[in-house]
């Protein structure tokens, strides 16, 4: 990816970076490093206006405000797993990509929410305290075994399957709630799979390793703390707000919970009256669970590179708005992703009338892969000429485009196919009721063909720019227009027809070297027996 400028691209890194992390970024060519970290909205504002991509971590948030002042950025970066201070829907609507670093700290802040365990049910922090007080109250302090109690673990992820698997060294039960997670995988991982009540009734320690999202917020609230057993303890290092804090202090304070290990709040600072904070069966860090020097090492290396990889070499990963291609599928994937963008395009250029409904069909080998990446495709190609640029389209907000439009956007698959081990077809029903199909198949890697356009039966490279016509099929009418693209000097490369019946209609696909001027396509308009001319580009 580079500037049509010629200039750098700028890269802005609003929060603190491991050095490691900036040299990747320094040693890129093309690439213009702005380090400004602890700036204020409005600052972030102004410094982002240029930059084509945004590092950050926890301490910016990338508000709507922000991202409408970002006139040229492309993506957003986020060294950490959490992308909940970025404004993702927004960003999409903008077509930002927004990447994490899910791997980068997952130990760490398995390790932490461990070690928060072990602290909490041994009262270390408070004996610590008492003895700095100059005091020895070795009674006070009875705590508890973790041997052969049952750990709940609320969210399976890269981060609960690690703390799952540490505690199962320490020979706790596991109960597991994840409804993302079968039983068999579950099982395989030495984790019984439970519901949230059943976890709730029956847990002696409960851990929650959950993004923050809609479905997740308050996910620990009044009624699961009624459905604990007395005297649970509870430990939070996922994301504030996951864990209902005024159902919590009630639940500490009628003795549901004997004790909570926080590490993360709603509001970050907390303020210094907190009841939490203060509260004496709550030992609480400030949002640790990534602070180790490994783990800020890793994870300013990745979002480094990703930031390369995406600028220089226009490779997206770990992206949160757009699907991901399971790693053996990329290679598998790619020349149907060019298939389906061609075919949209193509579509949109012949019928420009426009369409509430679109339906992408898989048959055959690519009916069996991840084909979400694919409906994106399709729907970039459809929507770009709408938007009179194709840059203005992509991947990240199409759907949004599509959805702000009133398009249904419909998938199917199935590995049933005759002609073809492997095609797409694109339908679309446009406002006046009528409906239009196109279908395109991959022969090999780099040679994909339209082979079907409204039911005709064609076989046409989509490259370069097409005339398409449609025609009475009569004799001489192919003749007539080769001659007068003659005239007008236009040279045909490749001719594709077909047609439904004899002498019924007939279409054509004509290969040009250069576009035809209007003029040039005012007089084919005007040859005998010809219905219909457009010309496309691709």
């Amino acid at each position: 990816m580079k500037r049509t400028d010629g200039k750098h691209m700028k890269v802005l890194v609003s929060d603190t970076l491991a050095q490691e992390g900036l040299d990747i970024l320094n040693a890129a060519k093309g690439l213009e490093v702005d380090y400004k970290p602890g700036l204020s909205e409005d600052e972030l504002c102004g410094a982002v206006a240029d930059a084509e991509a945004l590092i950050i971590r926890s301490g910016t948030t990338v508000t709507a405000r922000v991202l409408d002042a970002a006139k040229s950025l492309k993506w957003i970066g986020r060294a950490g797993i959490g992308v909940d201070n970025v404004d993702v829907p927004a960003a999409s609507k903008s077509g930002v990509i927004v990447s994490n670093t899910p791997t980068g700290n997952m130990v760490t802040t398995a390790e932490h929410a461990i070690s928060l365990m072990c602290a909490l049910t041994r009262q270390i922090p408070q004996a610590t305290a008492s003895m700095k007080a100059g005091k020895w109250e070795k009674k006070i302090f009875k705590g508890r075994e973790l041997f052969n109690k049952n750990l709940g673990v609320v969210g399976l992820g890269n981060i609960g399957k690690i703390v799952a698997d540490r505690a199962q060294g320490l020979k706790m039960k596991i109960l597991g709630y994840d409804p993302f997670v079968s039983k068999e995988k579950a099982a395989s991982l030495g984790i019984e799979l439970v519901d949230l009540d059943e976890l709730c009734k029956r847990a002696d320690f409960i851990t929650v390793h959950t993004p923050l999202n809609d479905a997740t917020r308050g996910i620990v609230g009044k009624k699961a703390f009624s459905l604990m057993k007395k005297g649970v303890l509870l430990i939070q290092a996922s994301r504030g707000g996951v864990v209902d804090e005024d159902a919590l202090l009630e639940a500490l304070n009628n003795g549901t919970v004997a004790g909570a290990a926080l590490d993360v709040f709603v509001q970050e600072p907390t303020a210094a009256d907190h009841p939490l904070v203060g509260h004496p069966n709550v030992i609480c860090t400030p949002h640790l669970g990534a602070a180790t020097f490994e783990a800020q090492l890793n994870v300013a290396v990745q979002v480094a590179e990703q930031c390369v990889d995406y600028l220089v070499n226009g490779e997206i990963r770990n992206a949160v708005n757009i699907p991901a291609v399971p790693a053996e599928q990329v290679e598998q994937l790619q020349p149907y992703l060019t298939l389906a963008e061609k075919l949209g395009l193509f579509h949109a250029q012949l019928r420009p009338e426009g369409f509430d409904h679109v339906e992408i069909e898989f048959m055959g080998d690519v009916a069996g892969m991840e084909t979400r990446p694919v409906v994106l495709a399709a729907l970039k190609g459809l929507l770009s000429p709408s938007k009179g640029n194709a840059a203005l389209v992509n991947y990240v907000n199409a759907p949004v485009i599509a959805a702000e439009q009133g398009i249904t956007v419909r998938e199917s698959s199935t590995k049933e196919t005759h002609d073809y081990t492997s095609h797409i077809r694109i339908r679309t029903r446009c406002k006046d009721g009528k409906e239009y199909s196109v279908e395109g198949a991959v022969f090999n890697v780099n040679d994909q063909r339209i082979v079907s356009v409204d039911g005709y039966r064609v076989e046409v490279i989509p490259n370069g720019t097409l005339l398409a016509l449609k025609n009475e099929d009569l004799p001489g009418v192919v003749g007539g227009i080769g001659c007068l693209l003659a005239e007008e000097n236009v040279n045909i490369a490749s001719m594709q027809m077909g047609r439904d019946v004899p002498g019924g209609t007939a279409i054509a696909f004509l290969s040009i070297d250069a576009e035809a001027s209007p003029e040039t396509l005012k007089k084919l308009e005007a040859v005998k027996h010809v219905l219909r001319v457009k010309q496309i580009t691709l």
